[in-house]
């Protein structure tokens, strides 16, 4: 751990972001008990039994039918007292849809910044406004470490419906299989494919039809969203590609914002009214917000199409995909929109 923390502090101008960063994974680890002690202690809630239980069957699935690493990450538990493991930090300038960067050691440079307390988090986002950027701060409850160390389970979605603790585990173990340094929409594009498939065979060997059903209606629900978010995106970088003086482009930029809720509205009616996504709305969307949504779907089709050319192989995918994180970002994204030509071909 020392020797972690010295290899994280050597040669950073921003010691301060560092230093919060080792503190708040020292203190999971500080946290973490082996999963079958937790089951085994008298005083554990029924309930969280169930739930590390579900947990250990869904790990041993994730490397046994999808080829994802079998290593300690998932069989220990912490329970950190609070509702997110990380609050993420997203901005983007006042005409741009394109998120600001920073660069680190082991993750290169991504389009987010993580805090383990959402004070800082909130502290660091009030400098940027202040600087005239859009800013965003989303809870996540779990991130992952690449493989460096081995990530926990966490008291943040441990309580979650099954799918969507499978789900999780799924997307987290994925970043430790294939990772390209500074692409961060290529990472979690991987990720979620690999959740999406990874639910299919699991919901396929339970047989559970109710579970089948909710896991389709959620998948069509997040897929509308996600083409929601796009196509205004794509409205935003039309309009910021013009001259237009900065008051009309800020009125023009609250009137598709304004679009925007009403088509949210529309869709959460043929949704049955579900409100998954009222949360986000209520912060008043802006090019941040957007951008930490279109993160992880750019690519996530063209990836898709990667993974099904040899089904029938279970690692082929996490092979290919490997190979594609190896490219250069250019030659990656050149191939990848190849592979997007192909799959939108009848």
């Amino acid at each position: 751990m020392a020797a972690c923390l010295a290899l994280l502090l050597s040669g950073c101008a921003n010691v301060g972001y560092y230093l919060q960063s080792v503190t708040g994974q020292l203190e999971i680890w500080s946290r973490e008990r082996a999963i079958e002690d937790v089951i085994a202690d008298r005083g554990t809630p029924a309930a969280l039994k169930a739930g590390l239980e579900r947990v250990l069957q869904i790990r041993d699935f994730a490397s046994r039918e999808l080829a994802l690493p079998d290593n300690r990450s998932y069989r220990r538990y912490a329970d950190l007292e609070r509702p997110f493991a990380v609050w993420n930090v997203f901005a983007a300038p006042e005409f741009s849809v394109q998120p600001l960067r920073w660069c680190f050691l082991f993750a290169g440079c991504v389009s987010y910044r993580g805090y383990f307390a959402k004070d800082e988090a909130e502290r660091f986002t009030a400098g940027l406004a202040e600087q005239g950027y859009d800013v965003y701060v989303g809870g996540v409850p779990a991130y992952s470490t690449l493989g460096y160390f081995a990530d926990p389970v966490l008291n943040t979605f441990i309580h979650y419906p099954e799918a969507e603790l499978a789900r999780l585990v799924f997307h987290e173990l994925a970043h430790q299989v294939a990772y390209a340094r500074d692409d961060t929409v290529f990472n979690e594009s991987f990720a979620v494919a690999v959740e999406i498939e990874g639910m299919k065979r699991w919901l396929a060997r339970s047989g559970d039809e109710h579970a089948k059903t909710g896991f389709a209606r959620r998948q069509r629900i997040r897929d509308d969203f996600a083409r929601l978010i796009e196509k205004h995106r794509g409205r935003f970088e039309a309009l910021y590609r013009t001259r237009i003086a900065p008051e009309a482009m800020r009125g023009r930029k609250a009137q598709i914002l304004g679009e925007l809720e009403q088509e949210y509205r529309a869709l959460k009616q043929g949704w049955g009214d579900y409100p998954g996504y009222d949360r986000w709305f209520a912060q008043k969307p802006n090019n941040a917000q957007l951008a930490s949504i279109a993160i992880s779907v750019s690519w996530l089709r063209c990836i898709e199409r990667v993974q099904r050319v040899r089904v029938e192989l279970v690692d082929c995918h996490t092979r290919r995909l490997k190979e594609l994180a190896a490219l250069p970002k250019e030659q990656r994204d050149e191939r990848l929109g190849a592979l997007g030509a192909r799959a939108a071909a009848p």
